[in-house]
């Protein structure tokens, strides 16, 4: 191009920063060749509004460089949509995002496609970073949006995630619910938090799993003859703690994208994974798994994992060279026994051996115990019970003290096609399965035997969006800790005279009534009716009804009550013109509730719940429904002590789930509480009580009632709405609540 020619265009660059000069022809030729001569025009334009801005250099370089090619693929009015929207990005104090504003562009405009869209994209943006930018009076702006240029760092990854609606979903999450949280909107933003992760695959659609879904249902249902569902996760975020199969009542887990591993194409790694669960459904049995110490139901897990392959080889053993290719094959004297713990190591040795004969190992533990597996299952083809055996006597006798060290070697022992075997327990504490395990013909209890379990996550109704935030919420439950049993005898003794009255009532709420039951073969007495109608049968010639008798029973009560109190930092407080706090009180109340309902032999469980931030809601199990009122629960009920807030939505969640599992005719949820709904890290008075109605919704449409027993004097401003107009009651003189609790308990049960 001839210098008068370059020279006319650079005139029309109002610029003059030395690093545009030596790269300015080349500029010139690619706008050239890519716009027309009005775009040449407004391409020079926005360059030199661009340089105007007083941000140096750069952004004029990336203008230059990369709109040409937009301005071709999507229209020439981008040269000034680009242009406006990085004017208007510089009258703010968001000039740093100027930058990964601009260096996102490109992979935008590839993404997006069109005009319209990239301009829903910019507005997008710019709703964020006003939302987000901090301000005096609603005048001034003061301070950048802190998420802002890690949103824009992240763009091109989550374009390649999302829609553009589903991008606008997850910027709006962040920017809502971490508006007052500098740092913790960075983490959202940066793909850190769990929040991020959740609502990022929430909005996220079509992975490489849907390819497949087709074929992998009909190799499910056609080679194992299985009609489970499939419900894919992602594998995209965590390297840490990097989510593995699994499956349970709501259909098979698989990850929604495989790659290519060791020679095993995605296909058919989706295809093992499958083979691998479809073959404990088809060949394990359940454990109870508080009766084996960590250590054992690992080994039993390794054990049974290899049991239920060895059969689906028998049935098709070309998956063999799969998983021998993505088996990990540890190398014997690999782990430090002196400096990390190889109980992994050892079974992932054992695992090897059982699937590849030509495994190599040497070690006199690991042939033994492997030729102690083949003789289980040579005949007919053994069982989880006989894994149960052979690994606790692999546990014992390899079992070393490094075994208890921290630092756990994990390289080469993670076979990614095997599920986490959570499927082959059942946890006694839980309850609800234990006892189906067991065929309902022993009572299990309810409660967590220890501390230091994972949290259990539930979510919260956002009333703003009208959406559930996932996983929103952890709860740590544990067993309530235990003090002087005696100080509840000493509670019961101070109400004997409440106790003589209560006992009256009682009797009348006993099952008195006895009611026939009636076509009995055996019974206690002849049912004359059906007797007489028989003998007709018999002298008729016809074949006479043998149910000619009757027995009786009482026509009782069918009752399971939780009763969920709330154990907030407000119960040390006490009422005025009493000398006992509100805590002190409700102990009394509550220990006189539940010898009431000791007394009817009704089915009832007593939890209590604080909070400390939506992280941190713990859940204390004070009598689970299979035990008695007896010294051990009565030295909880002593200890109880109050502290931190009131999350109470979670609370009741998580009680609802012990409630259901239990089997009578009327569920009945009794919540005492003495405030609102509320927690430190919430602002919204609002917030917590409409996920608290949302929670009461959730009960009643699972067949559940709920009350609540209020202490607060100013409860008529909230509790209608979370409770309906008669789901509650509100003691203004909190001294009456010993005696008041149990006579509504009875009134409410009657």
């Amino acid at each position: 191009m001839p210098d008068t020619d370059i020279q006319k265009y650079r005139d029309k660059l109002k610029c003059s920063f030395e690093q545009i000069e030596e790269c300015f022809e080349d500029y010139t030729q690619d706008a050239l060749r890519n716009l027309t001569n009005d775009g040449v025009e407004k391409y020079f334009a926005g360059a030199s509004r661009v340089c105007m801005i007083g941000r140096g250099w750069e952004p004029v370089m990336i203008y230059l460089e990369e709109m040409p090619h937009i301005a071709n693929s999507l229209g020439e009015a981008m040269l000034d949509i680009v242009s406006d929207a990085i004017w208007k990005m510089s009258r703010t104090p968001n000039g740093n995002s100027i930058p990964p504003f601009m260096q996102c562009l490109p992979e935008a405009s590839r993404r997006l496609g069109s005009q319209e869209q990239m301009e829903h994209f910019i507005k997008i943006i710019f709703d964020f970073m006003e939302s987000t930018t901090g301000s005096i009076h609603g005048h001034h702006t003061t301070f950048a949006s802190p998420g802002l240029p890690e949103l824009l760092k992240q763009t091109p990854y989550l374009l390649n995630q999302l829609s553009l609606e589903g991008l606008k979903n997850w910027v709006e999450y962040g920017g809502r619910n971490y508006n007052n949280h500098p740092e913790r909107q960075k983490d959202y933003f940066c793909l850190q938090s769990a929040d991020s992760k959740a609502m990022l695959q929430r909005e996220r659609h079509g992975t490489l799993y849907m390819d497949y879904q087709r074929q992998l249902d009909m190799y499910l249902r056609s080679m194992w003859e299985d009609e489970s569902y499939f419900v894919p996760y992602s594998l995209g975020f965590d390297d840490l703690r990097k989510p593995v199969p699994y499956y349970d009542s709501l259909g098979i887990r698989v990850p929604d994208v495989y790659d290519d591993l060791n020679g095993v194409s995605g296909l058919d790694r989706y295809r093992i994974t499958i083979a691998h669960i479809a073959a404990h459904r088809r060949w394990s049995d359940r454990l109870v798994a508080d009766n084996f110490s960590p250590f054992q139901r690992i080994a039993i897990e390794h054990l049974e994992d290899s049991r239920v392959e060895l059969l689906m080889l028998k049935e098709y053993p070309g998956l063999k060279k799969h998983l021998l290719a993505l088996h990990p094959a540890p190398i014997e004297g690999d782990c430090d026994t002196e400096k990390e713990s190889c109980i992994r190591h050892r079974l992932a040795m054992l695992s090897r051996s059982i699937l590849d004969e030509n495994h190599g190992y040497t070690n006199e533990h690991i042939l033994e115990f492997r030729e102690c597996f083949f003789k289980a299952v040579e005949e007919d083809g053994g069982s989880t019970k006989a894994m149960v055996d052979i690994a606790i006597t692999f546990t014992a006798r390899t079992r070393l003290q490094s075994d208890q060290l921290p630092k756990i070697r994990f390289e080469n022992t993670e076979v990614d096609y095997r599920d986490d075997n959570r499927h082959m327990w059942v946890f006694i504490e839980e309850n609800d399965e234990a006892e189906d395990y067991e065929n309902k013909q022993q009572k299990k209890s309810d409660e967590l035997e220890n501390e230091g379990l994972p949290p259990r996550h539930y979510p919260e109704w956002d009333y703003n969006t009208a959406s559930f935030k996932p996983d929103w919420v952890s709860l740590y439950e544990s067993i309530h800790p235990s003090a002087n049993a005696a100080d509840i005898d000493a509670i019961l003794d101070k109400h004997q005279a409440l106790a003589k009255l209560l006992k009256l009532i009682l009797d009348k709420l006993k099952p008195q009534r006895f009611v026939r039951v009636r076509y009995q073969e055996e019974g206690s007495e002849l049912d004359l009716d059906v007797a007489i109608r028989s003998l007709i049968d018999y002298k008729c010639g016809s074949q006479p009804d043998p149910r000619i008798n009757m027995s009786h029973k009482h026509d009782g009560r069918d009752i399971a009550v939780m009763i969920l109190l709330d154990l907030s930092a407000s119960l040390n407080d006490v009422p005025d013109g009493s000398d006992q706090s509100i805590l002190q009180l409700s102990q009394e109340a509550v220990s006189l509730l539940a010898w009431t309902i000791e007394q009817l032999g009704d089915k009832y469980a007593i939890a209590g719940f604080h909070s400390d931030t939506r992280h941190n809601v713990r859940y204390y199990h004070i009598k689970g429904y299979s035990e008695h009122f007896d010294d051990t629960v009565k030295g909880r009920l002593a200890a109880m002590d109050a502290g931190y807030s009131t999350r109470m939505g979670a609370a009741i969640r998580h009680a609802a789930h012990y409630l259901e599992a239990q089997q009578a005719d009327k569920k009945l949820m009794l919540i005492l509480t003495d405030g609102e709904p509320a927690d430190i890290d919430v602002e919204d008075e609002k917030y917590l009580i409409s996920d608290t109605k949302k929670a009461v919704d959730e009960l009643s449409s699972r067949g559940m009632h709920s009350y609540c027993i209020s202490l607060d004097r100013k409860a008529d401003d909230y509790i209608q709405d979370i409770f309906g107009a008669g789901g509650y009651t509100i003691i203004d003189h909190v001294e009456k609540l010993p005696e008041k609790l149990p006579l509504l308990f009875a009134a409410l049960t009657s």
